[in-house]
């Protein structure tokens, strides 16, 4: 379990103080000259070396994503894109962070910046975070007033803008591409890769796109060492993670724990346990609405981490947005709700996305209603393949994944249902 020491995040609660004197008493925006004056090259490393992958759900190196980015510039400035689009159902940790400790953000916005030679940073928060916005915003404008961002940003010699973008409240604008294109003045919707980013991304010039945690952890990394971040959880699957576990737990939380925890121990410690015990858990989704669920029994003793929860259980970590569902829920109408979501956003660029997540939903209405055919089941997982892995982003993948996941997990509950021409009981209720 995770020490107090230990937590990048102090004032995830916003117990404290969360204006830059409050930040500062807390240890940030401690020596960040110092780390920007040793140079691109030694920040790159030092990131590498600590082990962090992307917390926006992808898990990709960000050390490595780093230094994709141009050593030399072409004329063509480059630019971090913060991705504060955090519209992923079940996800709400990023917001807690621009909420409450909204300096670790900013201040990792010019580290990280610093060290793509990037003189600006764009944050592109989602379109409902108003008081997040609010938050962030003051937080800029003293970083401003401190002369901390700005010209000479920090007395590191390093001139540095940031600048808060706010969406319109669609989900597709947390791909990344999709995300540019947005911030450009355009539809969201998503670029065909390559290009990547690294190469042509914000005005055709090199940018990242990193996710709002992701860029948060880095000053803390910076000033404990690499190695420090890298002793927690398993090879490959380091430091800390924030976790927002929702659902049937007897104390919904946000909390930062350590990589690797198990799910009963994070479960336990943390939220005083599933509602109605152990015995009463019928799902889990593991990592945010896009991965697919897990049953209650495999879960208890399930490693939480990207290399376990891929390889032995068919999900995936995603964000670290537990969605717990104990015995009253009625599984196959909550997977229909999250097919729903994903055919209402769907941008509608491509055609097995623009199709098949209509056809999707109405296939699982028919299922929650027990009005289908036994058949069906395996059709509608064919078509799941079919959609899966032939889209220009991932929209496609997430549609897909949370219905393979009910299919190979509860497919004798679809059939008890169609079997029986039963309709859900007024007991058993999507996880809404």
């Amino acid at each position: 379990m995770l020490q107090d020491k230990d937590r990048i995040f102090t004032n995830i609660y916003g117990m404290h103080d969360r204006t830059l004197k409050g930040a500062q008493m807390r240890g940030h925006w401690d020596g960040t000259d110092k780390i920007i004056k040793k140079g691109r090259d030694w920040i790159i490393d030092q990131m590498k070396s600590s082990g962090l992958r992307g917390r926006g759900g992808a898990g990709f190196p960000t050390g490595l994503k780093w230094s994709f980015m141009p050593k030399e510039s072409d004329g063509r400035p480059s630019y971090l894109v913060v991705n504060a689009d955090e519209s992923e159902p079940g996800t709400c940790k990023d917001r807690e962070i621009m909420r409450h400790d909204p300096h670790t953000l900013i201040e990792g916005c010019l580290i990280a910046s610093f060290a793509m030679q990037a003189n600006a940073c764009y944050i592109y928060i989602r379109g409902e975070y108003i008081r997040e916005k609010e938050a962030l915003q003051a937080a800029i404008d003293e970083a401003y007033d401190a002369g901390l961002v700005g010209k000479n940003a920090a007395k590191s010699g390093w001139d540095f803008d940031i600048y808060l973008h706010h969406g319109a409240g669609a989900y597709i604008c947390g791909e990344e591409t999709a995300l540019l294109e947005s911030l450009e003045g355009k539809k969201g919707m998503p670029r065909m890769k390559p290009p990547f980013p690294a190469g042509a991304g914000l005005y055709g010039c090199p940018t990242t796109v990193n996710n709002v945690e992701s860029i948060a952890v880095v000053p803390t990394i910076l000033r404990r060492g690499p190695e420090w971040f890298a002793g927690f959880g398993r090879p490959n699957n380091a430091g800390t993670k924030l976790f927002a576990i929702s659902g049937h737990v007897n104390n919904p939380c946000v909390v930062e724990e350590e990589m690797s925890i198990s799910f009963e121990e994070l479960i336990e410690k943390h939220c005083g346990g599933i509602r109605g015990g152990w015995d009463n858990l019928k799902a889990v989704i593991p990592g945010g609405s896009s991965v697919p669920c897990v049953r209650g029994e495999h879960m208890k003793d399930a490693i939480m981490d990207f290399d376990y929860l891929r390889g032995e259980l068919g999900s995936g970590l995603g964000t670290a947005a537990v969605i717990v569902m104990d015995e009253s829920t009625d599984i196959i109408k909550a997977i229909w709700r999250l097919s729903k979501f994903y055919k209402h956003e769907s941008c509608g660029q491509c055609t097995p996305c623009r199709e098949g997540t209509g056809w999707m939903m109405r296939v699982m209405d028919r299922l929650v209603r027990g009005e289908a055919e036994v058949e069906e089941i395996d059709m509608l997982f064919d078509v799941t393949k079919q959609v899966e892995g032939h889209t220009i982003c991932a929209l496609g993948d997430a549609a897909a994944w949370p219905i393979q996941g009910l299919i190979k997990n509860f497919r004798d509950e679809i059939e008890d249902r169609i079997r029986h021409k039963r309709s859900p009981s007024p007991t058993r209720v999507a996880a809404e």
